[in-house]
C-alpha cells in the first residue's frame, strides 16, 4: 500500500509574508479605530454631550414679560398679569386615581371628563395640556384637589398674560395678543419683535423614564422683559375725543361708527386717536356693538360662524387707519391752496353759483340747489360751493391738480407706525381724468382716502405747507427704563408756501366765524375749519353719508387738529356742520384748556349768517 505524502511546512518566506498582511491589516483597524475615537472625542464631543443631557435633563421654559405700553402722561396702557397653566404627565398619575382626577378636574376647569379620563390613561404620555392661563383662584382649587387626594402628575406652571387696565380705552390703537403672548393687531403687531422678551430656562435631572429625580438640581436662565413703548397719545385728550365721539355716534344712531383724530400739526404727533364704538381687548372676541351681535346671535351654524367672524374682524380694525372713506367738502382746502399756490386763483378772484354749472354735458348743484351768486375764494369756502370750486379746479388743471394730490401725501401710506395702512388710495390719474372727473373730484367726490392721510394733509395747510409723517410711538425703552430710541418729527417735504398757508388759516377761521363751520366755534380761543357731508358712492344706500369736520385751533398759532367723522348717520340730519363740528369743538376746547393754552379775545366777525350754510356735497348730475 502506497504511503501517504507527508503535509509540508509552510516555509519562512511565507510564514514572513502572512505575518506581514497580519500586521499590516491590525494596523489599519488600530488606525480606524483611533481616528473614530479621536473623532468622537475632539470633534463629535458637543452633539453627544447635547444628546446625554437631553436625555438625562428636562427643560421647563420660564415666559418673559412683554414690555409695556404707556401714554405720554405716564398712563399704564398695557401691562402683564400673572397666571397659571395647568399640564399632566400621565405617566406620573396613579393608576386608581385615573377617574377621580379626570372626574374632579373637569368640573374645576370646565372640561368633558371622558376626554380628560382619555389622555389620563394613555401611559405613554408624559405631557398634556389641560387648560391655558387660568387665573389664581382655579390653579389653587386644583392644588388643593391634587394635595387632598394624593393625585400626581398634575403641573402647576405659573405664566404671564396681557392685561389692559384700563379696557376698551384706545383699544383700536393698542391691539391686543393671542394665547402665546404675539401681537395679532394695533401696536402689538406692529412692534411685537420690540415687546416680546427673552424667555428664561429650568433645567431638571430625570431619569430614564422621565421621572424628575428625588435628588435633582436645577439651573435657571432668568428671563429678560421685552422692550416698553412710550406714546405720543395723551390720556387725557383721548378721554376727552373717546366721551365725545361716543356720545356723538349714540346720539345720531351712526351705522357704521365714528372716527376721530387729534394731532399736532406741527411735529405729526398723534396726540389722540378713536374708533367707536370699541372692543376690550382682554376679552377681544366679545361682539361688543350690540346691533352686531344681535345679529350674529339670530344666525346658526357655518353662516354664524363667518358672521361671528366678520364682526370681530371688523371691530378690531383702526379704522382710522386702514380704512379709505370719501373725504367730500373738507377736500375743498386741499383744491383751494392747491390753486392758490399754484397760482391758479388769488384771494380776491370772484366766482358764480348760479343754479347749476355744466360739465361736459354733466350739470352739478350746490347743496339744496342753493345759488349763491358772486363770492370770492373766502365765501366760496364759508358756503361750501360745488359751483365755485369745480370753476377752481378747472383753473388749476388736472396735471396740477393730480401733482398737489401726491405731494400732500394723498395716493398712498403716510408711513405712521402702526398696521394695516393701506399702501394706495383710490384717486384718478391725469390721464383717466376727464372733465367731469376733475370736477367732482375737486369738491371731493370720486375720491378715498384714509382718515389719517386728510388728518395730516389739513395738518400741512395750515402749519407753514409741511407735511409731517404722523406717528404713535415716542420713545423705545429698555426694562431698566433707559431710552433705546427716540423719535423725531419727519417732514416729507414742502407742499405749500408759508405765505399760502397763512391765507389758508385766515380763509379757515372765516368759515367758522361766519360759515358753515360755526358750530366749531370755541370761547376765548380762535378756531378754523371746514365742514363735509359726503355720499358713500360705493354704498348699496344711496342716503347714506359720511358726516366730518375738520378744526384747528388756535388757529392765529396753529396746534392742535381735532378731524371727527360719523359714518352714515341716522339722525335729524347728516350735515357734517352740525353734527360734527361741535365734538371738535368740545374736544379742542377741553384739550387747550388741560395744555394751559389762554383764552383770548376772539375777533368779532364781520358778518353773521342767521342760518348755517349746508355742507356742499351733491355728486347727482343732471
Amino acid at each position: 500500500m502506497p504511503q501517504p505524502q507527508e503535509r509540508s511546512l509552510p516555509d519562512r518566506s511565507f510564514r514572513l509574508r502572512a505575518r506581514l498582511v497580519a500586521g499590516v491589516f491590525c494596523a489599519i483597524c488600530f488606525t480606524g479605530l483611533a481616528a473614530r475615537l479621536a473623532w468622537l472625542q475632539l470633534v463629535s464631543e458637543d452633539w453627544y454631550t447635547q444628546r446625554a443631557l437631553g436625555q438625562q435633563l428636562q427643560d421647563t421654559v420660564v415666559p418673559a414679560d412683554r414690555g409695556k405700553i404707556y401714554s405720554a402722561d405716564g398712563m399704564v396702557l398695557a401691562s402683564n398679569a400673572s397666571c397659571w397653566t395647568l399640564r399632566a404627565s400621565p405617566r406620573e398619575m396613579p393608576e386608581d386615581k385615573l377617574e377621580l382626577a379626570a372626574q374632579s378636574l373637569a368640573h374645576i376647569l370646565d372640561l368633558d371628563a371622558a376626554d380628560l379620563l382619555e389622555k389620563f390613561s394613555d401611559r405613554s404620555s408624559n405631557d398634556c395640556l389641560l387648560r391655558y392661563r387660568v387665573d389664581r383662584d382655579t390653579a389653587d382649587a386644583v392644588r388643593s384637589f391634587c394635595e387632598d387626594n394624593g393625585v400626581t402628575g398634575i403641573r402647576i406652571n405659573q405664566d404671564t398674560k396681557r392685561w389692559y387696565p384700563e379696557g376698551t380705552f384706545l383699544a383700536s390703537v393698542l391691539g391686543f395678543t393671542n394665547v402665546d403672548n404675539a401681537g395679532v393687531s394695533g401696536l402689538e403687531l406692529e412692534y411685537d419683535q420690540v415687546l416680546t422678551g427673552e424667555n428664561g430656562l429650568v433645567l431638571t435631572a430625570v431619569n430614564a423614564w422621565g421621572y424628575t429625580l428625588e435628588q435633582s438640581y436645577a439651573v435657571e436662565q432668568p428671563p429678560v422683559e421685552g422692550d416698553s413703548l412710550v406714546l405720543t397719545i395723551d390720556s387725557n385728550i383721548q378721554r376727552y375725543l373717546e366721551n365725545a365721539l361716543g356720545y356723538a355716534v349714540q346720539e345720531h344712531s351712526a351705522a357704521a361708527r365714528g372716527v376721530g383724530i387729534v394731532l399736532d400739526v406741527n411735529t405729526g404727533a398723534v396726540l389722540a386717536m378713536a374708533t367707536t364704538p370699541a372692543y376690550d381687548p382682554n376679552q377681544p372676541r366679545i361682539i361688543y356693538d350690540d346691533t352686531a351681535r344681535a345679529a350674529v346671535d339670530a344666525l346658526t351654524g357655518e353662516e354664524r360662524s363667518a358672521a361671528l367672524q366678520l364682526a370681530q374682524q371688523t371691530q378690531w380694525r383702526n379704522k382710522a387707519v386702514s380704512d379709505l372713506y370719501e373725504p367730500g367738502s373738507v377736500f375743498k382746502l386741499i383744491t383751494c391752496a392747491a390753486a392758490l399756490d399754484a397760482g391758479a386763483i388769488a384771494p380776491t378772484d370772484t366766482f358764480v353759483c348760479g343754479e347749476s354749472i355744466s360739465v361736459s354735458g354733466t350739470r352739478f348743484h350746490c347743496a339744496n340747489r342753493r345759488r349763491h351768486g358772486v363770492q370770492t375764494v373766502t365765501e366760496a369756502l364759508m358756503n361750501s360751493c360745488n359751483q365755485s370750486f369745480i370753476q377752481i379746479g378747472a383753473r388749476l388743471g388736472k396735471e396740477a391738480f393730480c401733482d398737489y394730490f401726491a405731494a400732500f401725501g394723498l395716493r398712498g401710506a403716510t408711513g405712521i407706525d402702526l398696521p394695516a395702512e393701506p399702501t394706495k388710495s383710490f384717486y384718478y390719474t391725469a390721464d383717466r381724468m376727464g372733465p367731469v372727473e376733475l370736477a367732482s373730484c375737486s369738491f371731493g367726490q370720486s375720491s378715498k382716502v384714509s382718515y389719517i392721510g386728510m388728518a395730516a394733509a389739513v395738518a400741512a395747510i395750515v402749519n407753514g405747507g409741511r407735511l409731517m409723517r404722523p406717528y404713535v410711538v415716542s420713545e423705545i425703552r429698555s426694562a431698566d427704563g433707559s431710552v433705546v430710541s427716540q423719535t423725531q418729527p419727519n417732514c416729507t417735504r414742502q407742499v405749500i408756501k408759508p405765505e399760502i398757508s397763512a391765507i389758508m388759516c385766515q380763509m379757515m377761521e372765516a368759515v367758522v366765524t361766519s360759515g358753515g363751520g360755526q358750530n366749531a366755534q370755541i370761547a376765548g380761543y380762535r378756531v378754523g375749519g371746514k365742514s363735509g357731508t359726503s355720499q358713500k358712492l360705493d354704498s348699496d344706500d344711496p342716503k347714506a353719508r359720511i358726516a366730518s369736520f375738520v378744526a384747528v385751533a388756535p388757529i392765529n398759532d396753529p396746534q392742535m387738529l381735532c378731524l371727527i367723522c360719523i359714518d352714515e348717520p341716522h339722525s335729524w340730519t347728516t350735515a357734517g356742520g352740525t353734527i360734527a363740528a361741535p365734538v371738535c369743538a368740545e374736544v379742542l376746547e377741553q384739550a387747550l384748556v388741560y395744555r394751559g393754552v389762554p383764552r383770548t379775545a376772539v375777533p368779532e366777525s364781520a358778518e353773521t349768517t342767521a342760518e348755517l350754510p349746508p355742507d356742499g356735497d351733491s355728486f347727482t348730475g343732471e
